[in-house]
């Protein structure tokens, strides 16, 4: 029920900021299938954060207080490849361009993450607006690679 509501909360907020979306934020690529063969290269995980940039209050408070930050992108990086697939209103080629990939992992709001393998198989995803501070994300993100390992 809690993921509907936040979906439709998002529409409710169309234009809560002045600005249109800003730029894909540096040490993120937006190139899903570019990004898995790097991950494959590197032996990483990828993280896939689908937001809606220019709309979606959570979305823009994670972009501002963590996805942003270069402490966050420095560490991240190290066992990710980071990737951006946003749904701005205001750019809606954009949207329609990665709506697939949206349907293809049944994104049901946002900001959902999606991690996902050097395969490109999901081991897990979340909210990303559960860890709005970027050492309770990278925590986060620690214990999930410790539990893929695991499994």
């Amino acid at each position: 029920m809690m993921k509907a509501i936040t979906w439709l909360a998002s529409f409710g907020v169309a234009a809560l900021t002045a600005s249109a979306f800003a730029a894909t934020p540096e040490g993120w690529s937006t190139d899903l299938d570019k990004a898995l063969v790097q991950a494959k290269a590197e032996k990483k995980s990828v993280l896939v954060e689908f937001t809606g940039s220019d709309w979606c209050p959570p979305c823009i408070a994670m972009r501002k207080n963590v996805f942003s930050k270069k402490e966050f992108i420095s560490a991240a990086s190290k066992k990710f490849i980071l990737v951006e697939l946003d749904f701005p209103k205001g750019d809606k080629a954009l949207s329609e361009k990665h709506q697939p990939l949206a349907e293809k992992y049944k994104i049901e709001g946002f900001p959902t993450v999606v991690l996902l393998d050097s395969e490109g198989k999901e081991f897990t995803r979340f909210f990303a607006s559960e860890y709005p501070e970027i050492k309770s994300f990278l925590k986060h993100l620690d214990e999930a690679l410790e539990k893929k390992e695991l499994d």
